[in-house]
């Protein structure tokens, strides 16, 4: 009986996925909606996505704008940025709230790569252990008899392909993260 790879898949397009979500709050030089993500506001005594409470647009490429729907929930949104402490840095006026993203020093570049090959890391070793969850299901496999020697060898070997394969993919991600920091 062959080892359906289906589930180790969608665990390591999991993987995949939070390894995005992990490099989408590293802050770059330029502005981006998705740091904004994570950070939630009172709204009408419930936690709200800024998403939620207002429209986030790009004023140019150093500054977000955040309107809100309803102009008394500015405070809140700019209480809540403030209070997230991203390093940004958080005006209001009269249509809503500007976040603006300072310029990147070379020490905080350089700060931001190693906390995002550590992300990387992290990533490699959660996939590492769904590599040894599956190789543990193929030896249990093969000592109850559902597969024989030659499929558990089979199967190892596309295992590591699609191991191999997550790798290259979550590289290619830190590469061009990495880009976008140091530029």
């Amino acid at each position: 009986m062959s080892y359906n790879f289906s589930e180790f898949k969608t665990r390591v397009e999991g993987i995949e996925e939070w390894l995005k979500k992990e490099f989408s709050l590293l802050r770059t030089g330029r502005a981006t909606s998705a740091i904004l993500d994570s950070i939630t506001v009172d709204s009408y005594g419930a936690q709200s996505p800024i998403a939620h409470v207002g429209n986030i647009v790009m004023e140019d490429a150093r500054t977000l704008r955040v309107t809100p729907w309803d102009k008394t929930q500015v405070k809140a949104i700019e209480g809540a940025i403030t209070k997230a402490n991203l390093g940004l840095s958080v005006s209001t006026d009269e249509n809503g709230v500007r976040v603006i993203f300072p310029e990147l020093t070379g020490e905080r570049r350089a700060q931001i790569i190693k906390l995002l090959k550590q992300k990387l890391e992290d990533a490699r070793i959660s996939l590492r252990k769904e590599r040894e969850g599956a190789i543990d299901t193929f030896k249990k496999m093969e000592k109850d008899g559902d597969m024989s020697e030659d499929e558990h060898r089979r199967n190892k070997e596309e295992l590591q392909k699609h191991v191999d394969e997550a790798n290259r993919r979550f590289e290619q991600l830190a590469e061009k993260k990495e880009g976008e920091i140091a530029a």
